[in-house]
């Protein structure tokens, strides 16, 4: 039987990487994702600490890479093992969300190892690399900017929505489908969503 084994990527800003802190994120997030090792391919995580002194405030930040599918969470707190607790825990909700829509689409279709369109595939499988582009790094021009690249293969608006409540942010960036133009799927403050793009 093949074991699969998740990668992960452990980075620390503003603070001691120790052993111990090192093995205790290792296991919350390992425990977190126990029982979707089967679609779960790498975790980068990244702990911080604020620098400003009036602020308390210490953050973990998980991203996980499922079947093609980005997985995002954060949480902050006054202590950095509560902060890894909590990500932990909203990991785990998130990927069951995941699953239960994943196994919905698969009961539906016969065959979901192939590549279908995506409005009748929630949830396509896409190869690790479709999504980092190999060989590229994001470099930091500004102190404050940080750049990523991605391949943005297109997609629903359905599609974005989706992807969207799964990465814990209040926007998600992608290439629509219909026109192949870049647009911007957003959560609006009294409920709902918006969609930005250009004429």
């Amino acid at each position: 039987k093949l074991l699969l084994i998740m990668k992960i990527l452990i980075h620390s800003k503003n603070l001691e990487l120790t052993g111990a802190l090192e093995e205790y994120t290792k296991s919350k997030i390992t425990k977190a994702t126990h029982h979707y090792k089967d679609i779960v391919k790498e975790a980068d995580i990244h702990l911080s600490v604020e620098k400003n002194p009036r602020v308390s405030s210490q953050n973990a930040e998980v991203t996980i890479f499922a079947n093609g599918i980005i997985i995002r969470a954060e949480e902050k707190s006054d202590n950095l093992y509560s902060s890894i607790d909590l990500v932990s825990n909203k990991l785990c909700r998130q990927l069951r969300k995941y699953k239960e829509r994943h196994s919905i689409s698969i009961h539906n279709k016969k065959s979901y190892e192939k590549r279908a369109d995506f409005e009748n595939n929630p949830y396509p499988i896409l190869e690790e690399n479709d999504f980092l582009k190999n060989g590229i790094k994001g470099d930091l021009p500004d102190p404050f900017i940080k750049n990523k690249y991605f391949e943005m293969s297109p997609i629903s608006i359905s599609e974005a929505r989706k992807q969207l409540d799964l990465i814990d942010h209040d926007f998600y960036f992608f290439r629509n489908e219909e026109n192949n133009n870049l647009q911007v799927i957003y959560k609006r403050n009294h409920g709902g969503y918006g969609l930005i793009q250009s004429k």
